[in-house]
């Protein structure tokens, strides 16, 4: 009798009746939306910030550079010296004395500024002050010359490398990162996911085995339909939570946002503003067009359907050896020993997803790594946004099924004598003898 339906909603049901499982469901999201939320409003905090600096300019070259903003407010001193300058910053308790001493010649400016402070200064706003004295120097350096900006900007040469398929389709080099991160979070995801249930799968087989229950329940049951369905009963379980922390963390941040008033993008508000100012740039704006063309024309389908293969073959393939694992020992401390092969693949696949991908996504490295099993889950995940063949893909997603089938195998052999070993830590020589029964 074929009892595989029966395991798998023992499994389920009760994974999800578990105390700690129901808490950290509904728990987690909770803890994740209260930090973000807590990140958005201490940034809107120190963004709103009213900053007050003084500028003594003794050399005179910089009037009228300082301009007020929203936050800033640039105070100008003349006819001061420079321990009255700091005496009054300190009396009024200023944010900083911008000093920018006497200069016949501009070069002479080059490390003689100062910034006087009571702590130290933000250094965004060190930047922003930097660039604006920088862009200053080089516009007097250029009279000085005899030449004006205007001159000088049509003589500068500026060559930008157009990106181009021999098809006609144009790309861009921020739209390779582009393709990196999105193929980079897919892999991601799927190794956070193998890693959270897969141990979750190695102690449910451990309790089982130390309770003893295991042998009343294997007295009627087959050992691989018991570990398939300790498999797929956790799997259905972690995919139940995973769908309810995306459906809570998307009301909680609603809720966060309409109720509170906290603006969860106000962490991003220097970026917005940088990208306000970059599409000012024609250049830049082009840049901006040719991503979001990507964007477009990036292969979804193709994605969502090897992103649901590859997630479905590589997790029953760890979580095969993970239940292995579980079998194998008594308690999870001796599980460390075995747990190494196994994160090692892992760990190697999202280096060289990310190191190696991103440099030649179509090179020797990348594509036998994609084909490798172990690590082909994630390294294919992040070449399919660059384009990669049909015929590869099948091939890949064929190879990593094959695979599962023979962990599968090979843990059942195992799972079936350990499942009943107790009191003595096995050996990587023991587990070999283990797969000849």
């Amino acid at each position: 009798m074929n009892h595989l339906p029966l395991i798998i909603k023992r499994e389920y049901l009760n994974r999800v009746k578990n105390k700690s499982f129901i808490v950290m469901t509904f728990l987690s999201p909770l803890i994740m939306v209260a930090l973000i939320s807590l990140v958005a409003y201490l940034s809107s905090l120190n963004n709103d910030t009213a900053r007050e600096i003084t500028v003594l300019d003794e050399s005179g070259l910089f009037k009228g550079q300082f301009q007020n903003t929203e936050n800033t407010t640039y105070i100008l001193l003349t006819n001061v010296s420079l321990d009255s300058a700091k005496a009054q910053v300190e009396r009024v308790e200023g944010y900083g004395l911008l000093y920018i001493p006497p200069a016949d010649n501009i070069d002479e400016l080059k490390d003689g500024v100062t910034f006087y402070s009571e702590e130290s200064p933000s250094l965004l706003l060190i930047d922003a002050i930097e660039d604006k004295m920088e862009d200053t120097a080089s516009d007097i350096k250029l009279r000085n010359a005899g030449l004006s900006p205007d001159q000088i900007s049509e003589l500068r040469v500026n060559i930008n490398t157009n990106l181009e398929t021999f098809k006609g389709e144009e790309t861009s080099k921020m739209g390779s990162v582009f393709k990196l991160a999105f193929g980079g979070i897919a892999g991601y995801l799927l190794f956070m996911f193998i890693i959270i249930y897969g141990n979750m799968i190695m102690r449910s087989v451990i309790e089982e085995k130390t309770s003893r229950i295991v042998e009343i329940i294997i007295s009627s049951v087959k050992p691989m339909q018991l570990l398939l369905g300790k498999i797929f009963g956790t799997s259905l379980a972690g995919i139940t939570q995973f769908v309810v922390w995306v459906i809570l963390i998307g009301i909680l941040m609603t809720v966060v946002t309409v109720v509170f008033g906290i603006d969860l993008n106000s962490a991003g508000a220097l970026q917005q503003e940088v990208v306000a100012q970059a599409q000012d740039n024609p250049a830049v704006n082009k840049e901006l067009t040719l991503i979001a063309q990507e964007i477009y024309n990036l292969p979804l389908l193709n994605l969502v359907i090897m992103f649901i293969l590859y997630f479905l073959g590589g997790y029953l393939m760890y979580a095969s050896l993970y239940a292995a694992i579980g079998a194998a020992v008594d308690n999870e401390t001796d599980t460390q020993q075995f747990m190494l092969p196994i994160l090692m693949p892992l760990i190697l696949a999202i280096y060289v997803g990310m190191f190696t991908v991103i440099e030649n996504p179509h090179g020797t490295v990348s594509q036998v790594f994609s084909f490798f099993p172990l690590t082909s889950p994630v390294v294919m995940l992040m070449r399919i946004p660059f384009g990669v063949p049909i015929w590869q893909q099948i091939l890949s997603v064929v190879i990593l099924f094959a695979t599962f089938m023979g962990t599968v195998w090979m843990a059942a052999k195992i799972y079936r004598v350990g499942i009943l070993m107790y009191g003595k830590k096995p050996t990587y020589k023991e587990l070999f003898k283990w797969l000849k029964y």
